[in-house]
């Protein structure tokens, strides 16, 4: 057992005037420190290759996460996935990436461009053996992880992108791996990588995607342990254990709300040092405790960073809002969004008398909701998160 983890990251774009994208993700744990993930792209566009790429994808991942041979897997896609009438293929091709013990990857590609592989900040080279499973030509890599090693994996509408337009023969997949090559000392996530790759073939495409252009991020990376504190205790007895248990946990610190920072400060007996600068005007002012990381309001700040949390899952179209702002909810978001591995919420239950005007529309059940929906929206991430109520 190591202290190493996985952070998975992946984006899509569809084919210009399709609804559906023809490449499907999938990703299936198979324990805490094992994982597989299969990058399928189905032929052609729209709903049939939807249709076939999702099936590839959840038949693989499934069928791998239960430990069953690859031949296996291969062969029941054959025999499950209709033949094209035209091109005569049954199915799509597909890449996978799976974690063993957070210690090794197994990589297995069908006709997807290769697999990137970046280590120490260089590209690497790494060993292919070539298999034949039902007369199809299969890769297969094993390799042992060391941390900050990046692998990117890609449909064709990758290296496709610009054909024509920005370059003769597309993006080439050695530009490509240059290209990320050079973003790797940034220390962005599996899914800001994704989105930078993805983002840059849609303009290569001039906005208007020829195929269906898939990036999916592996990055491994050591578990860092974050902590954050949401509301006081219901009973106030509570007040002391509640603060000895979030301050004896390794890592980083994140007060939020009002009441709960000045008890934070009590406890701590250090003062409370708000500032009045409003970096955006939807968030409240940060604070300052010394001995805490991170202090800011409460509900309102929570909320935006429950919004931040939704995009990263989907588009992560505001990114570049919450990775450049100093706002309480942008700050919060940087560091479970992209520094957190394993997150600690420590929830006091107390309903504010604050919240209780009913020209508010805040109230309890909102509050528990919205830690609720973030820690969903966390564990999508594939953090490792854990709620204690007070």
């Amino acid at each position: 057992m190591n202290d190493l983890c996985a952070d998975i990251g992946y984006k899509s774009v569809n084919h210009v005037g399709e609804e559906l994208c023809g490449d499907h993700v999938d990703i299936v744990e198979q324990d805490e420190n094992s994982t597989v993930i299969v990058l399928a792209d189905g032929l052609g566009s729209g709903v049939k290759a939807s249709i076939l790429s999702t099936l590839t994808a959840k038949i693989i991942s499934t069928m791998m996460a239960e430990g069953l041979p690859l031949e296996e897997c291969v062969k029941t896609i054959a025999a499950t996935l209709p033949v094209c009438s035209v091109r005569g293929v049954a199915y799509s091709t597909f890449t996978i990436m799976h974690l063993i013990d957070n210690s090794m990857i197994e990589i297995i590609q069908y006709d997807n461009p290769q697999v990137i592989v970046i280590r120490d900040e260089q590209l690497y080279d790494y060993p292919k053996t070539e298999m034949n499973i039902g007369g199809k030509k299969i890769y297969k890599t094993t390799l042992r992880l060391r941390e900050n090693d990046i692998f990117v994996a890609m449909s064709d509408g990758c290296p496709h992108a610009g054909i024509g337009m920005a370059y003769n023969f597309g993006w080439q997949h050695r530009d490509i791996a240059e290209f990320m090559e050079a973003l790797s000392p940034c220390g962005y996530t599996a899914k800001t990588l994704s989105t930078i790759l993805v983002d840059e073939c849609f303009k290569l495409y001039g906005g208007k995607p020829g195929d269906d252009a898939t990036a999916c991020v592996v990055r491994i990376r050591k578990r860092e342990p974050m902590n954050l504190l949401f509301g006081p205790p219901f009973n106030r007895d509570d007040c002391n254990r509640m603060m000895a248990l979030f301050f004896s946990k390794a890592g980083k610190h994140i007060v939020c709300g009002g009441t709960t920072s000045s008890i934070v400060a009590k406890y701590l007996n250090k003062p409370l040092r708000p500032t009045l600068s409003f970096e955006q005007s939807d968030v409240p002012p940060i604070a300052e405790i010394e001995g805490v990381d991170l202090v800011t309001e409460g509900v309102i700040t929570i909320n935006k960073v429950v919004e931040y949390a939704r995009d990263y899952l989907k588009e992560n179209k505001l990114y570049e809002r919450w990775s450049l702002s100093k706002d309480g909810a942008s700050l919060i978001s940087r560091l479970l969004f992209e520094e957190a591995t394993d997150i600690n919420f420590y929830v006091g239950r107390a309903i504010n008398p604050a919240h209780q005007n009913p020209d508010l529309p805040i109230n309890f059940s909102i509050k528990m909701n919205l830690v609720s929906e973030l820690s969903d929206c966390l564990r999508k991430m594939g953090k490792r998160v854990k709620i204690s109520y007070f």
